[in-house]
Formats: structure tokens, C-alpha cells, sequence
């Protein structure tokens, strides 16, 4: 197979945040062609999980999306943490966000947000076994309603366009799958 990958032949930092990095790269095509000013986000890598609660509800968190201008439904997720491996973050995010701890964690594998763009990678999981054990433990400017639906629920949802986040659609469509529930 011919190989397509491109060789960096520099890097600049345009802008170095806890949350976006912008480089821009110079890069050798695979025939010798030079590709200037390619522009690189680098965010860190997320963590997502559609979690059942022990009576099998889907937990779902509503929460303003400043970017967008929308109130999102969403499942729970967050950033994965220097050093920090995705489940231990994705059961830190869920404690923190809903107050549920989970029995049994099944990764549902990973994905690219934007692969052309962005270096990063979210993480998806299953959990079940849900049962709430404390309060939300919400940073500074979050503030997230947490709510329940059924796997019927969660399949209209998403037939009526009802949950805007695409990475989010993407772990509930292979939850779904992988619960043979579609």
C-alpha cells in the first residue's frame, strides 16, 4: 500500500492554554510537495460514558454550551487528566457530574473528534450498575441538571435530533449496538 503520510518539517506555537493549542506545521507531502501554514489544534483527550443507572436508566446531563449558544443534552464526560488513564477519569467525571458511582465499565472503544484538525481522542465506556452516592461536585462555572431516560427514550432522542453533541451521538449509537438495542 503507498504510504500517505506526511513528514513535519517544522512547528510554530501561535497560542500554548490549559484548554486549545494552536501550532502551525510545515509538511512534506509523500511526493515531495511542501504543504506550509497547516494549522493544528491540540486539545487534550476527553473521556465520554453512557451509564445505566442500576434500573437501567440512561443518566444524561443538560448544561450550556457557550460555543454553540445552546443548552445540550449530553451524556457525562470531561477531560482526561495529565497522567490520568480514561476510565479512572471517566469514573471521576461521572462522581463528579452526577454523584453516581458504577459496577462494571465496558470501553466502547475510541474516536477523533476531528482527525484533519485536532490531535486529540475521546475515550467512550458503557458503565452499569449505577447508584447514586453523593451529591454533584461541580467546578466553578458548571452547572449541569442531570436526567434519566430509557433506552426507548434515548432511541426517540435521538431519532428527533434531540441530543446536538456528535461525539455523544456517536458513544450512544455504539452503546445501543453494543446492547443490541437498535
Amino acid at each position: 500500500m503507498k504510504d500517505l503520510t506526511w513528514k513535519k518539517l517544522s512547528s510554530t506555537y501561535l497560542i500554548k492554554d490549559r484548554w486549545a493549542t494552536l501550532r502551525k506545521d510545515v509538511c512534506e507531502l509523500p511526493d515531495g510537495r511542501v504543504k506550509d501554514d497547516y494549522y493544528v489544534l491540540e486539545y487534550p483527550n476527553w473521556a465520554s460514558v453512557v451509564a445505566l443507572t442500576e434500573e437501567g436508566k440512561v443518566l444524561m446531563v443538560r448544561q450550556y454550551r457557550h460555543a454553540a449558544g445552546i443548552v445540550s443534552l449530553e451524556i457525562p464526560g470531561g477531560v482526561i487528566e495529565k497522567g490520568e488513564e480514561p476510565e479512572a477519569a471517566i469514573r471521576r467525571e461521572l462522581l463528579e457530574e452526577t454523584g453516581y458511582v458504577f459496577e462494571k465499565f465496558e470501553s466502547l472503544g475510541s474516536i477523533y473528534p476531528n482527525p484533519s484538525t485536532s490531535t486529540n481522542v475521546t475515550y467512550n465506556f458503557l458503565a452499569t450498575g449505577g447508584k447514586k452516592v453523593a451529591e454533584q461536585s461541580l467546578d466553578e462555572h458548571e452547572e449541569i441538571l442531570i436526567e434519566e431516560y430509557t433506552i426507548e427514550e434515548i432511541k426517540q432522542l435521538l431519532a428527533s435530533h434531540q441530543i446536538p453533541q456528535a461525539l455523544h451521538v456517536t458513544a450512544l449509537f455504539y452503546a445501543l449496538w453494543h446492547l443490541r438495542a437498535l
